[in-house]
């Protein structure tokens, strides 16, 4: 049983490790997205929302989550492909806010963390 013990810990550890290194490169990786947003497609505000801003609910399975304003209809769909292609190992989505649901909005603005 001891070993058991033992080895479970060492996996939970090491989980916990990895999740943390995956959480870091999230936040590296949302950074340089809301940057190439503002500098290249013209955003006017960048925000991060969902798992990454609360580090109890981010996971090995975790995404990130952004949200732009000031982006058009003609550039929505190059910067959304722009900022996933930074994103290597990790899944980006990015929500044009001009265009999303009231109710998604307001967790948005609500949970939100500016960038």
């Amino acid at each position: 049983m001891r070993g058991y013990l033992n080895t479970t810990r060492q996996l939970w550890l090491t989980e916990g490790i990895e999740r943390q290194a995956r959480r870091v490169r999230a936040w590296e990786l949302a950074r340089q997205a809301a940057t190439l947003l503002k500098t290249r497609f013209s955003a006017e505000r960048v925000v991060v929302f969902g798992s990454l801003i609360q580090s109890d609910r981010f996971t090995r399975w975790s995404d990130v989550d952004l949200a732009a304003w000031g982006l058009t209809a003609a550039n929505w769909l190059k910067a959304s492909g722009a900022v996933r292609a930074l994103a290597g190992d990790l899944d980006l989505n990015l929500v044009d806010v001009s265009c999303c649901s009231p109710e998604l909005l307001e967790v948005i603005e609500r949970e939100g963390m500016l960038l």
